[in-house]
């Protein structure tokens, strides 16, 4: 018996250090795992290293992550695949490896709402396209499809990884694809902080909202060498894709900003004004500003002299909630306004003939630029609210040879279609087919409002004489007085019921906040289509 009890306690302890050993082994094993994966996420951190870190600075450049700090609210952001490494082994590459691979994606919370983001990183392989990276891209695209949240991306890239090849190519169409499923869906904001070059430029090309950072940022297809080497035109970077040209002559940037910080902030201050998504209208937000606020000045605000300009952004500033609002290519067709306010403390889409920029003409880069604000407020149910003042398309071989009548017919058919809530107000000029295609009643307009300045006609006066008396230059002169009698004033076409109410222009917010509060409930529906044949 004493033999047995001494055997069981050998094996009993034999068994308890091997337990022990064990448990052990384990501690030390899973410490060993723990401290590679800190030293993986520190190491992610880092990005390319402190050296390239200090030199992203030195260009006036936050990284990557710095940049996603400033976006999000504070302590927000959670990353997506911070571990991810490419797979190429082609060119030495098999030795070249960092954690999270040049980007960084993941969902953060702006204004207290989720907001998906990705973040190039300059300083891992100059932000370069991977395959991984494309799939990382990819990943929260589709997750912010799925949730119905905006995606903001953060462009700062060398282009496509060249060691990687065809592979790099798939992972642009890739997202490319993914653009076009998102687009009307989600939000889409690109903001250019860097370089953004070759196939890389049609991915902000394709999202809703494109805004660069002067001195920093480029957007181009083909770079000043190979320009040079083509068509021998010597240019820089900045002449070529810089923010000054993409903002006033090419329309490709919604906006610039001085730097990265305020470029973030504003996108921020942009996102609090847009829905979640399709899915969804846009947040309301409270104003103390009455919302039955009458305003004398705009009584007189409109000069009596049709041909004497004013400030329609003065109107603007007058009617909204706060005197605030976010405009949209400000420096791009400055012949027209569009921009996102506030009403009531409900979004609204402003968009307002320009007086002070040639008379507020319709051109082929206005029409454009008005066509796509439209179609994206209606996309997001963001109601839209049309200042008109606008005395025709302009004329001239210039413009019709660059084809004014397709360009022009985007507008028309963005106001046509748009099945969002629609109020318009004539401030002073509605003059030819350009009436027509600022959001009138025949477009489905649905409250339609002039001021007591307003002239709804075929043509101004002296035109419309000049074609009538052709013959009898004498009788030209009392018959302008007659035509300014007859048609420029608002009662015609309210006789007409074009228009359903004259109002006066101090009570223009109160009227159309009411009118919005009414129209909350509205049900249009277009045909049944496979997609709409637009004139592109």
């Amino acid at each position: 018996m004493m033999l047995f009890r001494a055997t069981r306690q050998r094996a009993g302890s034999v068994f308890v250090s091997t337990a022990a050993r064990q448990y052990a082994t384990a501690n030390t094993k899973g410490a060993e795992i723990k401290e590679r994966i800190d030293a993986k996420r520190q190491a992610a951190q880092m990005g390319g290293g402190q050296t390239r870190i200090d030199a992203q600075h030195a260009k006036g450049k936050l990284t990557a992550r710095e940049r996603i700090e400033l976006l999000v609210d504070a302590g927000t952001f959670r990353e997506y695949d911070a571990f991810v490494e490419h797979q190429c082994t082609d060119f030495g590459m098999a030795q070249q490896k960092i954690a999270g691979d040049g980007v960084v994606t993941g969902v953060g919370k702006v204004n207290g709402r989720t907001t998906y983001v990705f973040s190039q990183d300059f300083t891992a392989f100059g932000g370069s396209l991977s395959k991984t990276v494309a799939a990382k891209v990819c990943k929260i695209m589709d997750k912010a499809v799925q949730v119905g949240a905006p995606l903001v991306g953060l462009n700062d890239s060398g282009g496509a990884r060249i060691q990687e090849g065809v592979d790099s190519l798939a992972g642009y169409a890739e997202i490319f694809q993914r653009n076009v499923l998102a687009s009307g869906v989600v939000p889409q904001i690109s903001l250019i902080m860097g370089p953004c070059a070759g196939g890389a430029v049609y991915s902000p090309a394709l999202t809703d909202f494109t805004f660069m950072v002067r001195g920093t940022s480029c957007l181009f297809v083909t770079g000043p060498d190979v320009v040079k080497a083509v068509t021998n035109e010597a240019v820089t970077q900045e002449e070529l894709g810089g923010a000054a040209p993409h903002t006033k002559k090419s329309g490709v940037a919604h906006g610039a900003y001085d730097s990265d910080v305020e470029a973030l902030a504003r996108t921020r201050e942009l996102l609090s004004y847009l829905p979640q998504s399709n899915r969804e209208r846009a947040a309301p937000r409270y104003s103390a500003d009455p919302a039955d606020r009458a305003d004398a000045a705009l009584d007189t605000l409109v000069p009596a002299d049709s041909h004497r300009a004013y400030d329609i952004k003065d109107v603007v500033a007058r009617i909204v909630d706060d005197a605030r609002f976010f405009e949209i290519m400000p420096d791009y067709a400055r012949n027209i306004v569009v921009a996102f306010a506030r009403m009531g403390g409900r979004s609204v889409g402003i968009v307002g003939n320009q007086p002070l920029v040639s008379s507020g003409v319709l051109d082929i880069d206005a029409s454009v630029k008005a066509a796509r604000f439209v179609r994206f407020c209606d996309a997001f149910e963001i109601p839209l609210v049309t200042l008109v003042d606008v005395p025709g398309f302009l004329p001239g071989t210039q413009q019709e040879h660059r084809g004014i009548i397709r360009e022009g017919a985007k507008l028309l058919y963005a106001y046509a279609e748009a099945t969002v809530p629609k109020i318009a107000v004539t401030v002073r000029k509605a003059y030819g087919g350009a009436q027509c295609v600022m959001s009138s009643k025949q477009l489905r307009g649905d409250i339609n409002l002039a001021w007591p300045t307003a002239e709804l006609a075929v043509m101004g006066a002296r035109g419309a004489v000049e074609i009538l008396f052709k013959r009898d230059p004498a009788g030209r002169a009392s018959a302008e007085d007659e035509y300014n009698r007859l048609f420029a004033n608002p009662l015609p076409a309210a006789q007409r019921g074009y228009l359903d109410d004259i109002i006066a222009p101090s009570a223009t917010r109160q009227r159309i906040i009411e009118e919005l509060e009414i129209l909350q409930t509205k049900k249009l529906q277009n045909p049944p289509k496979k997609h709409d044949n637009m004139p592109l």
